[in-house]
């Protein structure tokens, strides 16, 4: 049991390794590897690579959203697909913004901040989640609250600092 949780946890660290290391040079991944922002955005602020967080609770699914409905929260710029969504979003932004800025969950469990994609998301105790990818998502899934209790643990220690500092 407990050497397969090793060898679990060494190949979501590499399946980590690689998705990270993918990123380097990419300009339409959010995260801005010398931002000590505790929300993950790109080079204009834009927080979900665009993406409509209301979204996910109201239709179930990620929808792009539109530069035309906008919200600014926790430093961030978050756009909607509809003037509704962004009426609730401003209502009450905790509810809908994602957890750990939206910063891939798995890797906040490992102590990185690493690129949300946002069509890779999980609502949890009425939280959304993201993951830096469907790899990485599948282990995520695999233990849910032991990953949210790492995660949660770590979020205050690695929240100010740079993906830079954390690679």
């Amino acid at each position: 049991m407990m050497k397969q949780k090793i060898l679990t946890s060494l190949a979501v660290a590499a399946g980590l390794a690689v998705a990270s290391a993918s990123f380097v040079g990419t300009p339409a991944m959010a995260v801005v590897p010398v931002s000590t922002s505790n929300v993950n955005t790109d080079e204009q602020g834009v927080a979900l690579h665009g993406y409509d967080a209301v979204a996910y609770f109201a239709a179930g699914k990620p929808t792009k959203g539109n530069a035309t409905f906008k919200a600014g929260y926790a430093g961030a710029t978050y756009y909607f697909s509809s003037a509704a969504n962004q009426k609730k979003f401003m209502a009450n932004p905790a509810a809908y913004a994602p957890q750990y800025g939206g910063f891939c969950a798995m890797g906040v469990a490992l102590e990185k901040k690493l690129d949300g994609d946002p069509t890779v998301w999980k609502i949890v105790d009425g939280k959304l989640y993201l993951n830096v990818n469907k790899d990485v998502s599948v282990a995520w899934n695999r233990d849910i609250p032991g990953n949210l209790a790492k995660a949660q643990e770590n979020w205050p220690t690695i929240q100010g600092k740079t993906p830079e500092e954390l690679s």
